[in-house]
């Protein structure tokens, strides 16, 4: 692997910075407080788009009858990844591990965050910048349970509380933490800087070994896709691609829903769902641009290219809908926002503004497809629509991303920190890091997800009863009802 593979993936505008101890020649950095409050915002932010975010989203999508089940199992998501996290989960994604394991999984080294105080620092993307550890290890905990939580609209209207509360902890346990650390985790720029500084001073052989030996071992401190150079700014693989192939398997293996195809299946509450459309877009301003870790310049094209790739994806999804079906709908516009959000993710800090429209023109388009012609020729029954949208939308972001990062399409280009400047664009080897990163993930969280979903229906069984599925979920499994006349 060269050296410019490694740094790929280095550009200030990552979403994978967590602070390791700096070899002894580096500086501590210095906490900014004005990226701290922007932190800490975004944090609250990506919480509001699962809780109520996307809980009314799906909520409103589902039938009346479902309504509470929907409400619930986000709820419960979020909390118990919340939990899971803060005991072992930041540890296993963002700590460096040990031995052949070390590129694909963290240690316990931090597990129930310990050593985190207050005071101790996390790197951004800035040499010599960092936040509060502590506002890292919020900011990512969101995104754990988000991704956790779009799962379930894979399999809504027909899934035991049961069997979602055994398989959430698991699935984020063996699927979503490697994924995470594969893609997100490296050592951070201050000790690179250092190093590299350190070994264009030495003179003397001797120092000037060890200057390359200390720099080679943070090189060597990541998580396996980062190191093969992909780019991921705010989850398109580790976010969107792994809960939609998820739910995909997930929908297969429960099956469809009684009198799916036969019966009508039409949301309850578009009303809610715009509301909850509309409130994942505000969300998401703090899941792309607070990425970006800082503040600054870069977290200003994350948050332009958040405006422009939803609007020109929600207007994509739409005129094609018009087209094709005769009319425009609601459910359309927000379906395509949704996936315009979701392509947009792993672009948004390195794409131009006119790259992040084409995006969104491109994306709306593909989703659309695969959520009305493909599902109808496979009839598998993904509720709602969590692979088309998700899966299909993050894979064309990824893919995109590699593409419009390029300088000459209005990029940002790839930061090297070694040199201190971006390094050259290289189509080929980007679009391959890219392609593994796709495949790895669709590997990876298919397969484990698939072992995952059999484990469930084992233990404590996948489906209710066809009397208790007719009833609705409210009732069987909770006692309530949504709605009273």
């Amino acid at each position: 692997m060269t050296f410019k593979n490694w740094f790929r993936a280095g550009l200030p505008a990552l979403l994978t910075a967590v602070f390791v101890a700096a070899p002894a020649f580096a500086a501590a950095p210095t906490i900014n407080k004005g990226d701290t409050a922007w932190m800490m915002t975004a944090t609250v932010l990506v919480l509001c788009m699962t809780v109520p975010g996307l809980a009314l989203f799906y909520g409103g999508l589902v039938r009346s009858k479902n309504m509470l089940s929907m409400l619930l199992q986000v709820f419960y998501t979020e909390c118990i990844v919340l939990l899971i996290w803060v005991i072992y989960g930041y540890s296993l994604t963002f700590t460096g591990g040990s031995g052949a394991t070390a590129d694909f999984i963290g240690g316990f080294s931090k597990a129930f965050l310990a050593g985190i105080t207050p005071d101790t620092p996390a790197a951004t993307f800035t040499v010599g910048v960092a936040i509060p550890e502590g506002v890292y290890v919020m900011f990512q905990m969101t995104f754990a349970a988000i991704t956790a939580a779009l799962i379930l609209g894979s399999v809504a209207e027909r899934t035991k509380f049961s069997a979602i509360a055994l398989f959430m902890p698991l699935w984020i346990t063996f699927v979503y933490f490697p994924i995470a650390h594969m893609v997100w985790y490296w050592s951070g720029p201050d000790g690179i800087d250092a190093a590299a500084k350190a070994l264009a001073a030495a003179t003397d052989p001797a120092l000037k070994a060890k200057a390359q030996e200390a720099l080679d071992a943070v090189l060597a401190d990541g998580g396996y896709l980062f190191k093969a150079g992909a780019i991921d700014f705010a989850g398109g693989s580790v976010v969107h691609i792994n809960a939609g192939i998820a739910g995909m398997v997930g929908c297969l293996i429960v099956g469809k829903r009684i009198g799916f195809g036969k019966d009508v299946m039409a949301p309850h509450s578009l009303t809610m769902t715009m509301i909850g459309a509309c409130l994942l877009w505000f969300g998401w301003f703090g899941f792309n641009a607070g990425s970006n870790l800082e503040a600054a310049g870069s977290a200003v094209v994350a948050f332009l290219n958040t405006f422009i790739a939803t609007a020109a994806c929600a207007m994509s999804w739409m005129f094609a809908e018009w087209l094709v079906k005769g009319k425009p709908t609601v459910l359309g516009a927000v379906s395509g926002a949704v996936a315009g959000l979701v392509a947009v993710t792993p672009a948004s800090g390195f794409a131009g503004a006119m790259g992040s429209l084409v995006l969104g023109l491109v994306a709306g388009v593909v989703c659309f497809f695969f959520c009305t012609t493909v599902k109808n020729m496979f009839k598998y029954d993904d509720t709602l629509d969590v692979f088309g949208v998700h899966c299909i939308g993050g894979i064309v972001g990824a893919l995109g991303t590699g593409i419009l990062v390029n300088p000459y399409l209005g990029g940002t280009g790839i930061f090297d920190y070694t040199i201190n400047k971006v390094a050259d664009y290289d189509l080929t080897a980007q679009m391959i890091a890219q392609g593994k990163d796709v495949i790895i993930t669709l590997l990876w969280s298919g397969i484990g997800s698939a072992i995952l979903w059999k484990i469930v229906d084992l233990f404590v069984g996948l489906r209710p009863s066809a009397e208790k599925e007719r009833e609705g979920l409210d009732i069987s499994d909770h006692g309530e009802r949504a709605y009273t006349m």
